[in-house]
């Protein structure tokens, strides 16, 4: 059967298969005998075969719903990731001032919880709110209750950002990408999984035997598609291979494997343009959303950067997305890093906006 029970199985189609079998002698009309003791049968079948369309939606992880996606995941040890909490940094002063654990702050819609201190005047700060609403790389921290000597508080940093957790969809790519890659005793396919699923970590590069037998490089981006704290990378790597047990097999990592995790770093771009701009627009006022369209197009190439072979910065999207914006007119001339080509990023790299400006 073709497409769903539910669309030929219908009420007047089961009525009628059931009437064809009682002779023509007896009365079959509407209202009759025959016809009042088959109907409500022919109405529960109809019911039973809608119901089968949801039993085989549900079946298959292509259609199956978030809750019947979770149960077909176990099958393959694919757990849902929840919401997790941000963790950043932030600095006060005067240096010397001492907070406790459990002082709590504010910058925008989000309250802090200062957790421990790193050094004098630095302290890690956990989101209250779940989820990527706790990554703010900036901003001014507001005492919710009274800190006596606190001069200034401000956010320096993502320590690990805070996760959204698992959608339907992304759930469904976890499923068909254990399939894709099987992960078995620390293969390629086994490092993307473990360390993927670690809070933090958007993505990985793998590179195994990379220094000699035995040994097998990391390099991580962060969940936000950034370039990782050296906090994320020290978390990662202890969880992968401690690095005063390398080898031995107290990480998740195969005895015998010497694992290195760095992060991947940011490629500055500098891009040179020539903007005809609607009137009443120049460079100074537009320069915002130039830089939000530029700054969009390097996350999604940062977003990728796991899967591509290279990453390639092209003149032709930029100028698209800029062609976009209501304040262009047209765009010409585009250069990166001076050159008049596309430009493709170093390995383990993402890119990341320079200096912008016009063409004079």
């Amino acid at each position: 059967m073709i497409g769903k029970y539910s669309d030929q199985m219908t009420f007047e189609y089961i009525l009628g298969r059931m009437l064809d079998r009682v002779p023509d002698t007896v009365d079959k009309r509407e209202g009759g005998v025959i016809y009042d003791a088959l109907a409500p049968a022919a109405a529960e079948l109809a019911k039973a075969y809608m119901e089968l369309d949801v039993v085989m939606d549900e079946t298959f992880v292509d259609t199956a719903s978030l809750q019947y996606l979770m149960l077909r995941c176990k099958e393959r040890g694919i757990t849902i990731q929840g919401e997790t909490a941000a963790i950043i940094q932030g600095t006060f002063t005067p240096p010397d001032l001492e907070l406790t654990a459990g002082t709590r702050f504010s910058c925008d819609a989000v309250n802090y919880t200062v957790t421990e201190k790193i050094s004098a005047g630095v302290y890690r700060l956990q989101a209250e709110t779940l989820g990527t609403a706790g990554n703010q790389y900036s901003g001014q921290l507001l005492p919710i209750q009274t800190v006596n000597g606190l001069q200034t508080a401000q956010i320096t940093g993502v320590l690990i950002p805070g996760e959204d957790g698992d959608t339907t969809e992304t759930l469904r790519e976890k499923y068909y990408a254990s399939i894709d890659g099987e992960a078995f005793g620390g293969n390629v396919a086994d490092y993307k999984e473990k360390v993927n699923a670690i809070v933090g970590v958007g993505g990985v590069k793998v590179y195994p035997v990379w220094n000699g037998g035995g040994t097998v490089k990391l390099v991580i981006i962060s969940s936000d598609y950034t370039a990782p704290s050296s906090e994320l990378v020290q978390q990662v790597q202890t969880e992968i291979d401690p690095e005063t047990n390398h080898g031995e097999g107290l990480g998740i990592a195969p005895i015998g494997h010497t694992v290195t995790v760095v992060g991947v770093t940011g490629q500055a771009v500098d891009i040179r343009t020539n903007i005809t701009f609607v009137s009443g627009w120049g460079w100074d006022a537009a320069r915002s959303q130039i830089e939000d369209a530029v700054n969009a197009y390097f996350a999604e190439l940062a977003e990728g950067w796991q899967d591509a072979e290279a990453t390639i910065v092209r003149i032709s999207q930029i100028e698209t997305r800029l062609l976009d914006l209501s304040c262009v007119l047209d765009i010409a001339d585009t250069t990166l890093d001076g050159q008049t080509k596309n430009l493709q990023i170093a390995a383990d790299s993402i890119p990341v906006l320079g200096e912008i400006g016009g063409i004079t």
